[in-house]
């Protein structure tokens, strides 16, 4: 950390041309960490020479946004060596990187062509612009491909996310909505918080969210970290840490509710008066005689009551820490039990989502000050409303995908169905062959089973068209046909909202001019949308400011009437408007005083502890009508542990956001790329600290320095998820990808990733 010190303080402290120097707030460049913060940026002689931090009034009502050590480290990937300068076209095999510089003119018609070749060959559903998040802003990333291709005929869509896969699906079969939480300031009327699986002092969460929790803990509130792993979060805010075996979260939950019913200290009222399942009292009208919850947690079908003692030996967590927690989290009340992401992102992630709205739900947590439904937890009163507010424009190919489901479509196309996650039409009518990814690795280096992606995008009988468009040579660009060169989000205008939880609007104006032929994605397709004939239609007359000016009137017209005019911001030099809680918003309040009155968006209208729509499927193993803990499919209590006895997760490390700043060397300073493994587990295998050990499974094998560390359980190891691949030529990855590791397989319901279930072994690379 010294050294990333010292190179910010040498990025602010080094000299510059004389000449007029503008300090200029602005937003961070947020890539998905969830983070929406302000920099200061002092521009001068058309550079970006120093980064300061907000530095407005701070109040609890309205604190400032401060960027973290990855927003302070933006000038060295603005200013990076390796940026894209020049559009490329590809020369040698896919993947092998090998492309020689062209011209705009030369890249638009090369991509008109394909686009317009893919279409006469399959029709627009052949079309595809992936998930990508590397360029988080209204006015540039895909939304402005997308906007183009719809506007042009079509193409496939998606839905869902790689982050929130599993939590939203899963949220709404109890709450109806994704609407759960409420706002951050009422964390300090909370007498505990359980930190589950949940991160924010490394991953953010949103700006400030470790802040919150900081300070209800100064206020006496006590706070619990749950996790394999002792994070930043367990060390710098928790009382306690309660390490657990990775999957089986699900369990635990279980294990509490049994606790907690059993000692009768479940809020009885509310949950005869606000939810359906619970006993058999409470099943949903034509489920009369199926297994209500209580009839799960006593074990009245399956024989097996779910207590700690049935607990202790899944998750690791002895048999009365787990009574103990149940107890202190329905005796503590008003109280917070906030589910991270990590481990819905594991195979059947819908249950432990399920399992702790119903925590939330029998304890009388919803609904009140200081508490917390749990599930997804976007902020009340409406969740920041519409997100993504540039228009795409209607789309006149109405079938969409799960996002992780990309290489189905591309290798069974119509084979796909409702069943398996098509929305819109009955099944796809073709397969996938061209795409286009904007700000997205996601393709190669972001999912699951890189191999097996990479082996898919190297055959051009399958994908006959591959454009990929970034600010670096990514290892997902290393595959493209065609690399677009876009600028930063620092080099054009854009604006971002607050994401999950800020009821902010902050605006990114343009500080810098690009350099060499960077453009930004707006301009990108719009010079497509030119080439096509369809230029007026996707302009509409606005350049990027303009699109800017649009977005701040649709806000102001939907969620903030006294929102100033782009103008107005920029010149009082605000960069971040925002509006102040009279007092914290609180989710669930108007059903919570009166359900009949207000009734869930749930098909009962109260919270669905059995779920009749789930039972409907049909599919009780994989998707019970209850919440169940369900054994993975590649778990340490499966035939699989024989060759491969290690659990391996990835967690959000503080060096990049996904896979941004991969090669932002002054971040890797001072968070190296390390696997994480206990000491007990790199004894018996001879492992010394900083040893180069092999991490393989049947998928394949990386290649890293690993850090022995008390720090994670045993069985279990770490290797931070976001690492660039680099294989060598016998397939062996060098850069530290999680992804060459974990499986492609989805969760039975959201069609989510399950990236977080894998098993590896790990040995010494040389004997």
């Amino acid at each position: 950390m010294d050294l990333l010190v010292a190179r910010l303080r040498g990025s602010r402290e080094q000299g510059a041309p004389a000449g007029e120097e503008r300090v200029v707030r602005v937003g961070c460049p947020a890539h998905n960490c969830g983070g929406r913060c302000l920099l200061l940026a002092h521009v001068r002689e058309g550079r970006v020479v120093r980064l300061d931090a907000d530095d407005r009034p701070d109040t609890l009502e309205a604190p400032q946004l401060r960027a973290c050590v990855r927003g302070h480290a933006y000038l060295r990937r603005q200013y990076h060596p390796d940026r894209l300068l020049h559009p490329l076209k590809r020369v040698g095999k896919r993947g092998e990187g090998r492309f020689q510089t062209i011209g705009w003119d030369e890249a638009w018609d090369l991509l008109a062509a394909g686009i317009t070749r893919v279409r006469e060959r399959h029709g627009s559903g052949a079309l595809f612009v992936p998930y990508g998040t590397g360029a988080y802003n209204q006015i540039n990333g895909p939304a402005t491909a997308r906007r183009v291709l719809h506007l042009s005929g079509g193409c496939l869509g998606h839905w869902n996310s790689y982050s929130w896969g599993a939590i939203n699906v899963a949220t709404p079969t109890v709450y109806g909505t994704l609407v759960t939480g409420n706002q951050r300031q009422d964390w300090l009327n909370s007498k505990l918080i359980l930190m589950w699986g949940w991160n924010p002092a490394e991953m953010r969460d949103g700006t400030n969210t470790d802040f919150f929790v900081k300070l209800a803990r100064e206020r006496g509130t006590r706070t619990i970290c749950i996790d394999p792993r002792h994070t930043f979060t367990a060390q710098a805010l928790a009382d306690e840490w309660v390490p657990i075996r990775p999957g089986t979260d699900a369990a635990l939950m279980t294990a509490m509710a049994h606790v907690i019913v059993a000692e009768g200290l479940h809020d009885a009222d509310f949950v005869r008066t606000h939810c359906v399942g619970f006993d058999a009292t409470q099943m949903p009208s034509g489920c009369e005689g199926e297994e209500s919850y209580v009839d799960y947690l006593f074990g009245r079908r399956d024989g097996v009551p779910k207590t700690p003692d049935w607990a202790e030996p899944i998750t690791a967590v002895p048999r009365d820490v787990i009574a103990r927690l149940a107890r202190e989290y329905a005796t503590s009340k008003p109280a917070v039990l906030y589910q991270g992401y990590g481990m819905q992102r594991r195979a059947y992630g819908e249950q432990v989502v399920r399992a702790g709205c119903v925590l939330a739900a029998i304890t009388g947590n919803v609904g009140i000050p200081g508490g917390w439904a749990s599930g997804l937890g976007l902020q009340a009163p409406d969740g920041g409303a519409h997100w993504t507010v540039f228009p795409l424009g209607d789309n006149p190919v109405k079938a969409s995908i799960p996002v992780f489901l990309w290489p189905e479509a591309v290798l069974r196309g119509p084979e796909l169905t409702a069943d398996d996650g098509v929305n819109g039409a009955e099944r796809l009518d073709v397969p996938v062959r061209a795409i286009w990814a904007v700000a997205s690795n996601c393709l190669v280096n972001q999912h699951a089973n890189v191999n097996r992606s990479a082996a898919i995008l190297a055959d051009e009988r399958l994908v006959e068209l591959l454009v990929v468009q970034d600010n670096f040579l990514t290892s997902t660009a290393r595959f493209a046909d065609l690399v677009l060169p876009a600028c930063t989000q620092w080099e054009t205008w854009g604006v971002q909202d607050g994401w999950k939880y800020g009821d902010e609007v902050i605006v990114l104006p343009k500080l810098v001019d690009p350099p060499g032929e960077c453009l930004s994605d707006y301009a990108i397709a719009r010079g497509l949308a030119r080439r096509l004939g369809i230029e007026e239609a996707y302009s509409e007359g606005r350049d990027e400011r303009g699109w800017v000016e649009w977005c701040l009137d649709v806000w102001r017209r939907t969620r903030f009437p006294d929102l100033p005019t782009l103008d107005e911001l920029i010149a009082a030099n605000l960069g971040v408007w925002g509006r102040r809680p009279q007092r914290p918003a609180v989710a669930f309040e108007d059903f919570r005083r009166d359900p009949e009155a207000h009734p869930l968006e749930t098909p009962s209208g109260k919270i669905e502890i059995f779920s009749k729509a789930l039972y409907d499927l049909g599919r009780p193993d994989e998707i019970p009508a209850v919440p169940k803990y369900v054994q993975e499919w590649e778990s340490p209590f499966g035939e699989e542990a024989r060759h491969y006895p290690l659990q391996l997760i990835g967690h959000h490390t503080m060096q990049r956001v996904h896979s941004t700043h991969a090669n932002n060397d002054w971040l890797s300073e001072a968070f190296p790329q390390r696997l994480l493994i206990n000491p007990h587990d790199a004894a018996e295998r001879g492992i010394e600290d900083g040893q180069l050990v092999r991490v393989f499974n049947q998928r394949g094998e990386v290649l890293a320095r690993c850090r022995l560390t008390e720090r994670i359980m045993p069985g279990v190891v770490d290797l931070p998820q976001g690492a660039w691949w680099a294989p060598d030529n016998r397939g062996r990855d060098w850069g530290g990808s999680v992804n060459v590791l974990t499986s492609e397989r989805w969760t039975p319901l959201a069609k989510g990733s399950a990236q977080h279930t894998a098993m590896v072994q790990v040995e010494r690379a040389f004997r």
